[in-house]
């Protein structure tokens, strides 16, 4: 079995030299500013560096993308027509989910495979034991292919984007609770209470995060305005510590924007779908709260 690789930077090169271990063929490296280790790593397998697509990418049986996600659209278009028939296109790239659909397209117009990789953690730490989701027709055997070199790879529903639909629906929440991770421990810190307010949150800590995250949306609806209210409190106490709250104001506009859509009427039952159905309109809604 064959591969091409595109871009030889931390991600491209973790994965190659883990697939050629793994036994699969290099056969051919498309990086226009080779790294030294890139070199060194081509030179020992004797695989040749090119600086654009070719006639090369037709011994491939799959190409890996792994260039910026702002260059994964125009890469993967001007590589799919020199591949052969069958071939598996693998982007590996941070591309928004509508570039990896566009591409996807491409691809199927030439008789190729494409399939979505999304890397959900940090290649640099933890190398091919970083979490994958695969999308595609053929996300089966692209996760095979690096389960094989003991990647942890899970397979996604639908077409490629979905994997980076799903990346990004984790940002969304790790992200966000890491933004209020910093707000909350520093204003402990500045408060010397770091210590005690790890054991307050050990109730939090002991709940499963699937039943955690659903009895936050169900029971949000109903206490919507007295949260907000305890928010209002908690950025009071920010401030007095010295430390402007970012992430709470927004947290606040978002109490307020569910307080008001219950002052219209409609509040749902007590069940996560009716909860989510009914804040997906009040989030949809035009004119939300504002916070100073």
């Amino acid at each position: 079995m064959k591969f091409a690789l595109i871009g030889g930077g931390v991600v491209g090169s973790c994965y190659a030299k883990g697939l050629v271990e793994g036994g699969l063929i290099l056969c051919g490296v498309w990086d226009v500013e080779p790294s030294e280790p890139l070199q060194a790593f081509t030179a020992a397998n004797g695989v040749k560096i090119h600086g654009a697509a070719g006639a090369w990418l037709a011994d491939a049986d799959y190409v890996l993308s792994a260039v910026f996600g702002s260059a994964s659209f125009d890469v993967a278009r001007q590589a799919l027509p020199f591949m052969k028939e069958g071939a598996v296109y693998v982007d590996m790239t941070t591309a928004t989910p509508e570039a990896m659909a566009r591409a996807s397209e491409l691809a199927g117009d030439s008789g190729l495979h494409f399939v979505d990789v999304a890397i959900t953690g940090a290649v640099n730490m933890r190398g091919v034991k970083t979490p994958l989701l695969c999308a595609g027709e053929r996300a089966d055997m692209v996760a095979n292919l690096f389960s094989g070199i003991g990647a942890p790879v899970k397979i996604v529903n639908g077409p490629p984007g979905n994997a980076a639909r799903l990346k990004l629906l984790r940002s969304i929440f790790s992200k966000g609770l890491e933004a209020l991770t910093i707000e909350c421990l520093a204003t402990a810190e500045v408060s010397g209470l770091r210590a005690q307010l790890h054991e307050v949150l050990l109730d939090i800590d002991q709940a499963p995060l699937q039943a955690l995250m659903e009895t936050l949306v169900t029971t949000h609806v109903e206490h919507a305005a007295r949260r907000r209210d305890e928010v209002m409190e908690a950025r009071q106490l920010m401030r007095a510590n010295g430390i402007e709250p970012l992430v709470l104001a927004a947290v606040q506009a978002l109490f307020e924007r569910s307080a008001d859509a219950l002052k219209r009427g409609g509040a749902p039952g007590g069940h996560p779908d009716a909860a989510l159905e009914w804040l997906v309109r009040s989030a949809s809604a035009r004119g939300e709260a504002r916070v100073a």
